[in-house]
């Protein structure tokens, strides 16, 4: 299983579950960070697609990285859809995304250690992500490129972790 070091005495990551007042936030910032998906043209639906990740021990799962105050500051979800599921491959770390003011901190890599634990946990040997942006992040955390997919912002690299 992955570890890693948090990122910070204030910063801690919880299932969305125990969290669910997140949602409304999460939700401005995925139709924000994806609005070819989520934004008002899209076919996405962000407070369903948050709301069906409100799981503990079973797919579609989320979690959030919060502060000190209980401020939501990150996300990261574990299912068995997302850019790159017309492969057939899965399960997937997906709506990995962290606030600006909190890049940079090692916020997103315990938020990817927390979707590889919960993969784990799950029994899942492997997992997969489709990213255009978090490429080093995936990379330094062990992950390997094995393919590419077409995703509504352009060409995403497909990455594989194996778990077990």
């Amino acid at each position: 299983m992955a570890t890693t070091e948090p990122p910070g005495p204030n910063v801690t990551i919880v299932p969305l579950a125990e969290r669910p007042q997140a949602i409304p936030t999460l939700e401005r910032w995925f139709v924000s960070e994806w609005a070819p998906w989520y934004g008002p043209s899209g076919p996405g639906d962000a407070a369903r697609d948050l709301a069906e990740c409100l799981n503990r021990d079973e797919l579609p799962l989320a979690w959030v990285a919060v502060d000190e105050e209980g401020g939501v500051i990150g996300t990261a979800a574990l299912r068995m859809d997302s850019a790159g599921s017309e492969t057939g491959l899965g399960p997937w770390l997906a709506a990995l995304l962290v606030d600006q003011g909190y890049r940079g901190r090692g916020v997103g890599t315990a938020l990817i250690a927390a979707v590889e634990d919960g993969a784990a946990r799950l029994g899942y040997p492997a997992l997969y992500v489709s990213t255009d942006v978090a490429m080093g992040l995936v990379e330094r955390r062990g992950w390997w490129a094995v393919g590419t997919t077409e995703t509504l912002r352009g060409e995403a690299t497909i990455y594989v972790k194996t778990l077990a």
